[in-house]
């Protein structure tokens, strides 16, 4: 039928997640020599976008961001769904795969304050706005002094909140504000060393239907190995450590010459306390590699610490 799209795309609404699947549309015309007008990008708007009044770990975590759009792609309404690949849960709904990882982008954690140009500078009792609790027990675990409290909303609803003077000073992935073009507003970036980023952090994810090949033919041409690699590694570490929203877990992988090197911690809400883990091997036991990685975390914290965290989430 010559009205059918080549591709149907389904995605999110924000500004940064058109940006993501029109960055998948290009990549599938160029490699398959296809039309821009031949592959559709549907919105779809999602129960974690309704969400604005409660931390998104109270409301259920990570799926918020996925389901509806899960849904379309299970029913046939899209052929494919874009995601930052942070925002996936480790267990997707039946019949459905991740089947590309594109390219990864910067994973460091971006500053962003009028008030102090380092973080580690903010005046005592300074007031710090983040969604992620991550970033929040890191803010902590630098500076104990310092009150972080929640801050949701979009990339552009949180700088308009902080133009306002509502925070004293928030934090954003750096990759997301350079896809945004607005990458001159970062005030500092944080080392990766010192700041762990989040699991799967620059990377953006294709998911599509198990056992459709053309889709899976597709999606193999833009995939990316390092990537892939990475994301493995770092999706089955969240995945023995059962991490979601509600749990501080940060973590990064690097894949060079075939083989995968990994840092992982799990830390107390208020970054009282860590538990980390280094691990390292071939590239082919990117899944193993993450899943010894957990438990080595989990033995070393044991049943309490975990208790512990898994109790304030």
């Amino acid at each position: 039928m010559p009205n059918t799209p080549f591709l149907r795309i389904g995605t999110r609404g924000s500004a940064l997640a058109l940006w993501q699947a029109e960055h998948v549309r290009d990549l599938v015309c160029r490699v398959h020599g296809v039309g821009r007008d031949d592959i559709h990008i549907e919105i779809i708007r999602t129960t974690g976008d309704r969400i604005t009044d409660r931390p998104l770990s109270e409301a259920g975590g990570k799926g918020l961001f996925t389901k509806e759009i899960e849904e379309a792609l299970i029913c046939g309404a899209v052929d494919i769904a874009v995601h930052s690949a942070k925002d996936m849960p480790t267990e997707l709904p039946d019949g459905l795969e991740l089947s590309a990882f594109l390219e990864r982008e910067d994973v460091r954690d971006a500053y962003l304050s009028p008030v102090a140009e380092r973080l580690v500078d903010l005046p005592r009792g300074a007031v710090v706005g983040s969604a992620s609790l991550r970033r929040q027990a890191q803010i902590q675990r630098r500076r104990p002094d310092i009150k972080v409290i929640n801050f949701r909303g979009n990339v552009g609803t949180r700088l308009d909140k902080l133009a306002n003077g509502d925070v004293d000073a928030t934090m954003l992935a750096f990759a997301g504000m350079k896809r945004l073009g607005i990458a001159d507003q970062v005030t500092e970036l944080l080392s990766e060393d010192e700041f762990l980023p989040a699991l799967g952090q620059g990377c953006v994810c294709v998911e599509s239907r198990i056992g459709d090949e053309r889709t899976a033919g597709l999606m193999a041409g833009i995939d990316d190995e390092a990537a892939r690699a990475e994301l493995l590694t770092e999706r089955a570490f969240l995945r023995m450590l059962d991490g979601s929203c509600r749990t501080p877990i940060a973590g990064l992988a690097r894949f060079a010459r075939g083989k995968i090197s990994f840092r992982g911690l799990v830390l107390q809400h208020d970054g009282s306390a860590v538990v980390e883990t280094e691990l390292a091997g071939k590239a082919e036991d990117a899944e193993a590699i993450g899943t010894v990685a957990g438990e080595k975390v989990l033995q070393e914290a044991g049943e309490d610490f975990m208790a512990a965290v898994r109790a304030h989430g």
